[in-house]
């Protein structure tokens, strides 16, 4: 926001520079500081900025470093202060930056269209993936029946949050393509009721070709086509009127060379005699006093005569005004206290005036102190007014107005048009500033950058309001492509990788449900009727307690001979030890109940007296 109200008011720049000399003493372009500060700030919180969107895009845990949480401290303490200051002291730069969307607003309006594309493309990556993690998660619940009311919770929040990311941005880009119903610039109309170029008045002359309020200045304004010339009049004690502007001599004088103890007197309080002495342009041509940064370098001839420049008298303002049939506009300071013109300064200044024999409709008379006295004693005067009303102004029988740019447009514009009043504003340096007031009708302004307007032929930024609905919807229409192209894009292809998933999903659980079969245990096998269990009669009654865990049952017919039948061990000859009874185990992870009877009952076969040939144990091969 500071960037943007700095940009926006460069008009002001010199005003402000000036304002700070008069604070500080010491002339620098506070303004072109402010405005490099204010982008390095921007520049440097704008990149932290991106670096860890991308950083928790990639999901890397963001760890700022002290130093850059120090720096951004400063940097919001220090924009914090500055929008004080100007919300505070210089509100009227706020009105210049309303007067710049009057202007600018139709390219707002396609560059903030093209930012909302470029920012879709983000978007359309966060919902398509929040919709394949719907889909997934819908699709896992049909394996998942006992945890299902905590999935359609999970679900809910999931659109819950396509909600709260699309219809936003949805929202901002239906206002931003309906904006042109809500614009109004005055450079949005036909051609043929396009106003004629405004005249210009020169501030102070020419200030950005030669010393403000000199004659160089003057000369160099008419030079450039001014139709009209704007001074301001202090009277020497000796009762001279000359031409300055500051209430002391120091930005334009060398009155620190001359007497430094009288730097800030007022300059009414000089004779003329010693005013005359003093130069008045040596300050120009050094590059850390020139008055504005934007200012095209000098020749060497412009630069030797800004040298012995000199503070000129009303005089010679109105000679060469009458020459060059030129009108003239100024302010009139009045005396200090103790002055000799304290209460006659306006009767003095007239009586200069009509000593020059200039032809009276060439002066715009602005002062309003003893105006009755003026109309009197030179009729022809062309008086003018301030930002009054239209009925303060046809009471006092003025037709002209002489007002501050930010004051005008937003109030009362249309009722001065409409009552026929010549409109003059001032200081209009900046070409869009001027294209707005000749879009607006304005009669003439009052400029420092004289060369610049002099040469502007056709206002900028304008447009027919065919032409810009052509390209308001044309606008509108390739974004809307373009936001449907993106969102197809990503929304297949989240698809795409959600059918794979399904693929992969799918296959993993045939697989696994083959691996169930394959590892699910053998089906329980009824005892063979020939096994050692059918001698569960012959057994002592320490067997007994196991009854009904085999099944017994008598032979039915003639035994045959088993095949793969497995030849008992033999012992070794070098086994001294008795044999002992073979133990048959059970294929089991722990020795069970059932397995430790089983045990039991097979470590008493070897005492019991079975007819032969005994059944030699049958080896079952693990499934």
């Amino acid at each position: 926001m500071l960037l943007f109200l700095w940009i926006e008011t460069s008009n002001e720049y010199f005003n402000f520079d000036w304002v700070t000399f008069l604070g500080t003493g010491y002339w620098f372009f506070w303004s072109i500081f402010i405005l490099s500060l204010a982008g390095i700030l921007t520049a440097y919180s704008s990149l932290l900025l991106l670096l860890g969107f991308l950083l928790l895009w990639e999901g890397i845990e963001l760890y700022l470093h002290l130093c850059h949480k120090i720096l951004i401290l400063l940097v919001i303490l220090a924009c914090v202060i500055l929008m004080f200051i100007i919300c505070k002291f210089w509100k009227e730069r706020w009105l210049v930056a309303g007067l710049s969307l009057q202007i600018f607003a139709p390219y707002v309006h396609l560059v903030s269209i093209t930012v909302m594309v470029i920012l879709f493309w983000p978007v359309a990556i966060y919902v398509a993936r929040l919709e394949r993690e719907v889909r997934m998660r819908r699709y896992r619940m049909t394996h998942s029946e006992k945890k299902r009311l905590k999935k359609c919770n999970v679900i809910a929040r999931l659109r819950g949050l396509q909600v709260a990311v699309g219809l936003p941005f949805l929202l901002i880009l239906l206002s931003l393509c309906l904006m042109p119903l809500g614009i109004y610039s005055p450079c949005i109309q036909e051609k043929e009721n396009l106003g004629p170029k405004p005249t210009i008045f020169g501030h102070r002359g020419a200030p950005m070709l030669g010393p403000e309020n000199t004659m160089m200045s003057f000369e160099k304004a008419v030079e450039h086509g001014a139709h009209g010339l704007e001074t301001d009049i202090h009277l020497s004690y000796d009762r001279v009127p000359f031409l300055m502007h500051d209430l002391d001599l120091r930005r334009t004088t060398n009155i620190w060379e001359v007497q430094p103890e009288s730097a800030f007197k007022n300059p009414a309080t000089f004779s003329w005699d010693f005013l005359s002495t003093l130069n008045a342009g040596k300050w120009f041509v050094k590059p850390e006093l020139r008055p504005f940064y934007n200012m095209k370098p000098l020749s060497k001839a412009d630069k030797e005569r800004a040298r012995n420049q000199s503070i000129p008298t009303l005089a010679d303002l109105l000679t060469l005004a009458k020459k060059e049939r030129k009108f003239v506009i100024f302010d009139l300071h009045g005396p200090p206290p103790k002055h000799p013109l304290r209460h006659t300064f306006v009767r003095q200044v007239v009586s200069v005036i009509l000593a020059s024999k200039i032809e009276q409709h060439l002066i715009f008379w602005l002062p309003t102190h003893d105006r009755q006295y003026v109309r009197s004693m030179a009729p022809g005067f062309q008086h003018v007014g301030r930002l009054v009303s239209v009925k303060t102004l046809a009471k006092n029988n003025i037709s002209i107005i002489n007002v501050d740019y930010k004051k005008l447009f937003p109030n009362g514009l249309r009722d001065y048009k409409a009552a026929n009043i010549h409109i003059n504003v001032y200081t209009v340096n900046e070409p869009w500033l001027f294209s707005l007031a000749w879009c607006s009708r304005i009669n003439s302004v009052t400029t420092d950058n004289i060369g610049l307007l002099s040469q502007l032929n056709h206002p900028h930024f304008f447009m027919t309001p065919t032409f810009y609905m052509f390209i308001w919807l044309l606008a509108d229409i390739i974004s809307v492509l373009f936001i449907v192209a993106i969102f197809c894009f990503h929304w297949r292809r989240e698809t795409k990788k959600e059918k794979l998933f399904e693929t992969s999903s799918s296959t993993l659980t045939d697989t696994q449900s083959r691996l169930r079969i394959a590892m699910k245990p053998p089906a329980r096998v009824v005892e063979s009727p020939w096994t050692l269990a059918a001698l569960y009669p012959a057994l002592s009654k320490s067997g007994k307690e196991h009854q009904g865990r085999f099944n017994f049952a008598a032979p039915s017919k003639k035994l045959l001979p088993i095949k793969n039948a497995v030849t008992p061990l033999k012992p070794s000859k070098h086994d001294l030890q008795p044999p002992t009874p073979t133990t048959v185990f059970e294929l089991t992870q722990a020795p069970s109940r059932q397995a430790t009877s089983k045990a039991t009952f097979q470590t008493t076969l070897p005492t019991l007296k079975v007819d032969k040939p005994t059944m030699p144990s049958i080896e079952v091969p693990y499934p």
